[in-house]
């Protein structure tokens, strides 16, 4: 359900803020042990509404945050396609150096979340966190088997009030009012445990 705090808990793991309660875990270890530069830099976060960087090329927004002597265009290209946002690009007049904004392109929702999500997994994080970055089924698939391609073992979680975007995913865990944890398992087992799942499935449209 909206409002229970499931973005927050994606803030948290980022470490934008401490919890004042209780730990956050990483691999069984307090995050507040681990430095932070290396733990953001574990960690690629689409947001819900994506903001690209005006006056850089689409190339640099991909890239941006990466030394430039680390990767090439073919990279870019490479992580673009994967993320279904090579296609609209090469049609722009400069393709990847086309700016954006203020005299350069300008791009619908769905092309600055695919850009969004290119530039995320341009930087290979270990998690990888879709934070109500879209209420689109099919960029949401996209997005995972995006992820999935480039690294089987990464873990990708997806933040969501609507149950259609994450019906395929391998864990579900369901929060309720304040934050408070009410269960987990999988679309089919959380439907068969007939519980606070079940009836959010009845009581929404899928």
């Amino acid at each position: 359900s909206s409002g229970c705090g499931k973005s927050t808990m994606a803030q948290l793991l980022e470490r934008f803020y401490d919890s004042s309660q209780g730990r956050v875990l990483l691999d069984g270890q307090d995050i507040r042990t681990l430095n932070i530069a290396w733990l953001r830099s574990q960690i690629g976060i689409v947001s819900q509404e994506p903001s690209l960087i005006l006056g850089l090329s689409i190339g640099e927004n991909i890239s941006y945050g990466c030394l430039p002597n680390t990767f090439d265009r073919t990279d870019i290209i490479d992580v673009a396609k994967r993320a279904h946002c090579h296609k609209f690009i090469e049609l722009l007049p400069q393709n990847y150096d086309t700016l954006v904004g203020v005299n350069g392109a300008f791009f619908s929702g769905g092309q600055k979340q695919r850009i969004a999500i290119a530039r995320a997994l341009f930087r290979k994080p270990k998690i990888l966190i879709l934070d109500e970055a879209t209420s689109a089924l099919d960029l949401v698939e996209e997005s995972l088997n995006a992820a999935r391609q480039d690294d089987p073992s990464r873990t990708v979680i997806v933040v969501a009030h609507r149950l259609s975007t994450i019906q395929s995913c391998d864990l579900i865990c369901v929060l309720g009012p304040n934050g408070r944890f009410l269960e987990s398992g999988t679309h089919n087992e959380l439907m068969a445990r007939g519980d606070a799942y079940y009836r959010f499935v009845h009581d929404h449209v899928i």
